[in-house]
């Protein structure tokens, strides 16, 4: 029974390296997307209207706009 075992089928080493290169190419990948995402955001300046913001408003969207570089 134990003939079929080795050490670099897909239940051994080698499976254990593709599901290590699969998770590391995966946090890779999330990471340039949020480092992307954070340049994009960090370089948007806004200009908000403070006198017309209230503390619990679904208006307060509107106060605010984006400045255009």
């Amino acid at each position: 029974m134990n003939e079929n075992r080795s050490v670099f089928a897909l239940d051994g080493v080698t499976g254990y390296l593709i599901a290590v290169v699969l998770l590391l190419s995966i946090l890779a990948y999330l990471t340039v997307l949020g480092i992307g995402a954070q340049q994009n955001n960090a370089t948007t300046y806004y200009k908000i209207d403070e006198k017309k913001l209230k503390t619990i408003s679904t208006d307060n969207a509107k106060y605010y706009h984006v400045v255009s570089q």
